[in-house]
């Protein structure tokens, strides 16, 4: 390499943005200044604003919850890459296999809260794992190896009495089904002439 050669490393720079040279240049116009008014001030909130009126996020409904912030975040990882550890010799088959052993082997970055493991791939070798989770195809792969899955995922807790809308629906299946209406009176046969009360007078 001579120094006539050397350059910048491809999009290392950039050519000068001209501005106010027609709509079509993409920084005509106002040239990325905006308009006048409310718009050229600093310190307003014009997104979600609707003049006074109620604006759309608050006209929706709000419904559902999300579990985003108490969620346990778990690593995955499948039984292949598990046997391919085995194979190089960085997890040892001799103690349970759990997310310490997982991490050790280079399989995830960090323990997180855990780790769930999958079904994909093949497994050979008899390994005892003490994984958060387990998918069913895991779990199969495991015991048909002659190996065996300790889920450490606390069981559910299931309560005694239905609440809540199951509570309500229980309540009406106890009740037993809603009576029938009574059904119209039967028409008159045909042929013969419907029966006239006398009206008092």
């Amino acid at each position: 390499m001579k120094l006539n050669e050397i350059a910048d490393r491809p999009g290392a720079r950039k050519n000068r943005m001209r501005i106010g040279r027609g709509i079509g240049s993409g920084m005509g116009k106002t040239g990325g200044r905006g308009g006048k008014g409310q718009t050229a001030r600093s310190g307003v909130r014009i997104k979600g604003f609707e003049g006074g009126q109620m604006p759309l996020h608050r006209r929706l409904p709000k419904r559902g919850f999300r579990n985003t912030s108490f969620a346990v975040r778990l690593n995955e990882t499948n039984i292949g890459k598990v046997q391919a550890a085995i194979d190089a010799g960085l997890i040892d088959t001799k103690n349970a296999v759990d997310v310490a052993a997982m991490v050790k082997a280079g399989l995830m970055r960090r323990a997180k809260g855990g780790v769930k493991l999958l079904g994909d791939g093949e497994l050979k070798s008899k390994v005892d794992f003490a994984v958060y989770r387990a998918s069913k195809s895991a779990v199969a792969a495991v015991e048909k190896a002659g190996g065996s899955v300790k889920i450490l995922a606390p069981a559910k807790e299931v309560d005694a009495e239905p609440k809540g809308k199951n509570k309500r629906m229980a309540l009406e299946a106890a009740k037993g089904p809603k009576p029938k209406a009574a059904k119209p009176k039967a028409e008159a046969a045909e042929g013969e002439e419907p029966k006239v009360e006398p009206k008092a007078e």
